[in-house]
């Protein structure tokens, strides 16, 4: 059977686990070829496992500015070209305002704003030099950008004020290169996710990564609290998560462009104290 991207090629960031791989499982499933990227070989492993021979590895820090590059590179090398660019990888560092540190602040700016401008930079030639030869020759042919961002984001969320803002600004990245893109035909959106079953949002855990201890997921309470803000009653999984960013990098959504799509299962507030 055919798949609506048969034929297409996507880099899908933060695809270790959680949504990323499920956007790349699902992206497979319909017949791209997928260059999945994380900090966590052995996840990224598991991942590529999972979609048989429709996918790749690249294992790297995407705060390491060679590491973007690299994976544009993977995607040109092992199957020559590139038309989906989906930036899912991030972590949190919670901290109320008035004590929140530089550290924290840089961390969230580093991954959630500087890791997604500089995997699009590398990748506007891969793009756009494609979409100039398809509208030089007479072709209609869209290519996709997702980013992910949150409705802490749009919304705010009480002790996110980091993560809050990259987000935001990540949203502004958005909006610009779709007013500079679209005359190619590269459509440029991002998705707002509400409260999603990850690590990120699991009972609070910490991980090491460069010699420094990252507190990943939220207390229990929180939880609760975020769980009733929900008109659906309860956060989406990672599948559902992932149908929206599939969706936007399909045909289907040729005309959407340079929106912010929230998928929060009807949340319109963000989180208070």
């Amino acid at each position: 059977m055919t798949g609506i991207l048969d034929g297409r090629v996507a880099v899908v960031t933060g695809a270790g686990r959680g949504i990323g791989r499920a956007t790349a499982e699902l992206l497979a499933a319909h017949g791209a070829r997928v260059v999945v990227g994380d900090l966590d070989e052995a996840a990224l492993k598991e991942t590529v496992e999972a979609l048989g021979g429709s996918g790749v590895a690249h294992a790297g820090d995407l705060t390491d500015p060679a590491v973007p590059a690299a994976l544009v590179s993977r995607a040109i090398d092992e199957y020559g070209r590139l038309d989906i660019v989906v930036n899912n990888a991030g972590y949190t560092a919670d901290g109320i305002f008035h004590k929140m540190t530089d550290e924290q602040l840089d961390a969230m700016l580093d991954i959630h704003l500087k890791a997604p401008f500089r995997l699009l930079r590398a990748a506007a030639p891969v793009l756009r030099e494609a979409a100039k030869k398809d509208l030089a020759e007479g072709r209609e042919v869209f290519r996709k950008v997702v980013n992910v961002t949150s409705i802490a984001g749009t919304m705010g969320n009480v002790g996110q004020a980091n993560y809050s803002s990259a987000k935001s600004a990540l949203i502004g990245l958005t909006k610009t290169l779709a007013k500079e893109w679209g005359p190619l035909l590269i459509n440029v959106n991002a998705v707002a996710f509400g409260f999603v079953e990850t690590r990120l949002t699991a009972v609070t855990s910490t991980v090491e990564h460069a010699g420094r201890s990252i507190q990943l997921g939220i207390p229990s309470k929180v939880r609760e609290q975020a769980a009733s803000r929900i008109p659906l009653g309860r956060g989406a999984t990672p599948a559902e998560a992932a149908g929206g960013i599939f969706l936007l990098c399909t045909p289907w959504s040729n005309f959407v462009h340079g929106q912010v799509v929230t998928i929060a299962g009807g949340q319109a507030e963000g989180m208070s104290a």
